[in-house]
């Protein structure tokens, strides 16, 4: 059996937050606590926002103490402030850490059993549905708009758990690729790189299911075809679609699951508050050569897929093309220091991602992908 669980009512295109208004009136709700950060209200991308809930009359409250990689401390703090302020619903503005913390914090309120949120890791056994969500990406690589999942770091552990719950996901995704203009180029790069693993990974996992293969294909198409104009100058166009191919990945993975790239990414996360992004966009490669034994038909899928012309190549050439992303970074030049390897492979195999991983995998074979990394 397989189940998909997908947003009730996305929107995409330039400008289409001002549907925000819409849904609010239509769905009758009365006050929203605005979730963003600190740099999206400084950079006027925020204010975007605020402007189409000014324009309508819609009250809201504003919380915008969110980390990079968040905390439960940043959950914990959000529940109170949604508390605080009287709203009904949540609006996420942000990339993946703000829609994460929204998530923990709309699942908590409405199931206070779960306030310690480590007791959420996994496949949490909530009862009653998150409060509403309405979430607005500003980046393109996270697709926490339309997953069903969130991953929140305990501090003192340095540790990210992740939790996998149907009843977090947004109500209404509202994709509007103007939101994205503003992140650097880096950034662009990043989280593009996040959504091109989503779409691999979610493309060769052990859940892998024919409707599942038809978003991420598609995703790649879309990841490859506008990844490199939206790095350059951040054109509407190519930045449009970036923000489908992110979603269309997320349509997909949510609802089969990944593999060790996610696995192993987020203890580096976790401890040394690495972003994610970044960590997945140096794994990839070192990872899907090791995946090649079990993959190497569904490789030459997703070389063709980039653009590459696998006509007259064996599988084994074809296989090669899709591992060839050219990331030349390292651990190391990330300053992660080489003694802390083991710990991030026990954290990395106890990932409730590596499951899903089509190839087998041992605490030695991911210690050894680490020590290829550094």
């Amino acid at each position: 059996m397989n189940r998909y669980v997908l947003n009730e009512t996305s929107y995409f295109g330039a400008g289409c937050r001002t549907e925000l208004a819409t849904e609010v009136k239509t769905k009758g709700y009365k006050k929203a606590l605005l979730v963003s950060d600190r740099v999206l209200a400084s950079c006027g991308v925020l204010d975007k926002v605020k402007e189409v809930l000014n324009n309508a009359g819609i009250p809201y409250d504003e919380f915008l103490e969110i980390k990079q990689n968040p905390t439960i401390k940043n959950c914990q703090d959000g529940l109170e402030a949604f508390k605080k302020s009287g709203a009904d619903f949540i609006i996420a503005v942000g990339g993946g850490s703000v829609m994460d913390t929204s998530k923990a914090i709309g699942i908590v309120n409405n199931n206070p059993s779960f306030a310690d949120i480590k007791s959420l890791e996994g496949i949490a056994n909530t009862v009653n549905r998150s409060v509403p969500i309405i979430a607005l990406p500003t980046t393109c690589g996270t697709a926490a708009e339309v997953t069903i999942n969130y991953v929140i770091t305990v501090e003192e552990e340095n540790r990210k758990i992740v939790c996998v719950d149907p009843k977090d996901i947004p109500v209404v995704a509202i994709v509007d690729a103007e939101l994205m203009q503003s992140m650097p180029a880096k950034t662009i790069a990043s989280t593009g790189m996040d959504a091109l693993t989503h779409a691999i990974e979610g493309y060769i996992t052990k859940g892998a299911h024919i409707l599942s293969d038809m978003y991420e294909i598609q995703a790649i198409e879309l990841i490859a075809k506008h990844l490199r104009g939206a790095v350059k100058d951040k054109n509407i166009v190519d930045m449009e679609g970036m923000s489908i191919g992110q979603y269309v990945a997320g349509m997909g993975f949510s609802n089969v699951g990944l593999g060790i790239v996610h696995s192993m990414a987020h203890p580096l996360g976790g401890v040394y508050d690495i972003a994610h992004g970044v960590a997945n966009a140096l794994l990839l490669p070192i990872v899907m050569e090791f995946n090649v034994p079990v993959c190497i038909d569904k490789y030459g899928n997703i070389a063709k897929a980039m653009g590459v012309d696998i006509t007259n190549m064996t599988k084994e050439e074809a296989a090669k093309a899709a591992i060839d992303v050219n990331i030349p970074q390292t651990l190391r030049e990330l300053n992660i220091p080489k003694e802390g390897l083991p710990r991030l492979a026990k954290d990395a195999l106890a990932d409730v991602c590596t499951g899903g991983n089509p190839r087998e995998v041992t605490y030695e074979d991911i210690l050894k992908l680490y020590e290829i990394a550094y």
